[in-house]
């Protein structure tokens, strides 16, 4: 049985710095103790990291949420606390917004499909859900999974709401 923890946009941006909330630095050790499981079970890993340049203020997202944010060559842009050194390891896929493209083909890629997809990091209630579509639409029959409690968003009625998007997708949604 082969599988593939996605490890979403764990930035320093999201973390504690221009786009952080409260909580979501407990996420670190849980997060470790996956990607831990991971390597130890000889299972894949992947990270994703959100990734904006100088002119994101004239982008699409830009406009909607104009909080400049995980600037490539920033420390924001960096992926936060001791989750860092593991993605020195591991493919890293740089996207510049919400979903991937890139982790589609990367799954696609594979000469073998996974049995199990499961995702953590931030934020639930938009790159971890967005992702976790792709991850369903490059692999439909793997079992898709969110662990609740490696994930968080700071809008927690938008996070339950996308919880339930998910599970109606037949995304589980672990707690």
């Amino acid at each position: 049985m082969k599988k593939l923890l996605i490890v979403v946009d764990y930035q320093n941006d999201f973390v504690d710095g221009a786009l952080g909330f409260s909580g979501a630095d407990k996420l670190e050790s849980i997060i470790e103790e996956k990607i831990k499981t991971y390597e130890a079970n000889s299972d894949d890993i992947v990270f994703t990291l959100d990734t904006h340049d100088e002119n994101y203020k004239d982008t699409e997202e830009g406009k909607w949420l104009p909080t400049p944010h995980v600037i490539k060559g920033t420390k924001g842009h960096e992926i936060y606390g001791s989750i860092a050194k593991y993605a020195k390891n591991h493919p890293c896929i740089e996207k510049p917004t919400f979903a991937s493209s890139k982790l589609l083909k990367f799954i696609e890629s594979k000469p073998y499909t996974y049995n199990e997809i499961e995702l953590c990091g931030l934020v639930s209630s938009i790159c971890v859900t967005s992702n976790a579509i792709i991850a369903k639409a490059a692999n439909p029959n793997a079992r898709i999974v969110v662990d609740t409690k490696a994930t968080d968003s700071y809008d927690k009625e938008m996070e339950k709401k996308c919880f339930e998007v998910l599970n109606h997708l037949h995304i589980e949604t672990r707690k």
